[in-house]
């Protein structure tokens, strides 16, 4: 337990000090963030906010981890999943920034790069963590073998599903590093109070600390964004995580601030392209809020109680599965 809390307050602390010079290094860089035209006109006053804080994030996570750590198979591999992923996050920022504009990378690149990172995952699962190619519910004790092939598909979804609905999540000051910072501390309690998981646990509460350090400048008004090198980073590392506790399933549940996200997203383009109407004003969900004059301290703060409540629900029904 003592090493699992030294190394989430160390990745804090660490994000924190880093924080302010980093910051002014991307000022002199003028690595700022371009906004998206259709997006609120409140936001385009953020451009030039400093980007790619997502650095920072995996930057604190790595020394903490990597000393207080076994480094055995199923942590390492989450912790190869969320470097590897912020790191493609980082060419889609890099790429906007060079470009100037608000489009990176292209969908099918993300894409393939995620198929990559879920057939390395799946491997280590299978061949090295020992896990069965089974879909376990959680929510009771049924499961379903579904086979090596699937249980990779199943793979690829979760690291897909978990990394864009993190990115979506991403559009107000705060939303996504205090959403996944729950999410996080939900999943140090699943992996601490799971038998042989100590690793896991104390990665993600290295994850946990480095996104409330972040929170520090993150927060309304944010002197610097995450940016894709951390939101996708951060999705890959829930992803990851979900899949080497078999919580795939109740990831729904858990992640369930990112999933309402993503739903948001999905509905607004089914209703639009099927019917040449919008459900809501404007997508994703948050941005619905901002239409209706929401200020975003207001928006951010119920999304985290909401986000809350789905991770305590998830990890009761963990709990409850794994017995006493």
């Amino acid at each position: 337990m003592g090493e699992v809390l030294i190394a989430g307050m160390a990745a804090m602390l660490i994000c924190i000090f880093l924080g302010p010079k980093f910051i002014e290094y991307l000022r002199l860089k003028e690595f700022g963030q371009h906004i998206r035209e259709e997006g609120p006109q409140e936001h385009h006053a953020k451009a030039g906010t400093p980007t790619m804080g997502g650095l920072i994030v995996f930057a604190s996570i790595c020394v903490p981890f990597l000393i207080l750590s076994d480094r055995d198979a199923a942590s390492m591999a989450v912790f190869g999943v969320a470097m590897l992923s912020a790191t493609l996050g980082f060419a889609d920022d890099f790429l906007k920034i060079i470009k100037r504009r608000s489009l990176g990378l292209s969908a099918r690149s993300k894409i393939a790069v995620q198929l990559l990172l879920a057939l390395g995952l799946w491997y280590v699962a299978r061949h090295y963590a020992g896990l069965e190619p089974t879909l376990k519910f959680r929510i009771s004790d049924t499961s379903v073998d579904i086979g090596p092939v699937l249980y990779f598909v199943l793979v690829f979804l979760v690291i897909a599903g978990a990394s864009n609905g993190v990115n979506l999540s991403d559009g107000l000051d705060g939303l996504a590093a205090g959403s996944c910072a729950i999410v996080l501390l939900a999943y140090t309690a699943i992996a601490f109070v799971t038998s042989g998981q100590q690793d896991l646990a104390l990665l993600s509460s290295c994850l946990t600390g480095a996104c409330i350090g972040f929170l520090w400048f993150n927060a309304f008004p944010a002197s610097i964004f995450m940016g894709d090198t951390g939101s996708l980073g951060l999705g890959g590392a829930i992803g990851a995580l979900a899949v080497m506790t078999q919580t795939e399933v109740l990831l729904i549940i858990i992640g369930g601030i990112f999933v309402i996200e993503a739903l948001s997203v999905a509905i607004q383009v089914f209703a639009f392209k099927t019917f040449r109407r919008r459900v809501l004003l404007m997508a994703p969900l948050h941005h619905h809020f901002e239409m209706l004059a929401w200020s975003e301290t207001k928006i951010m703060l119920r999304f985290w109680i909401i986000a809350a409540v789905c991770s305590g629900i998830g990890f009761t029904l963990y709990q409850q599965s794994i017995g006493p």
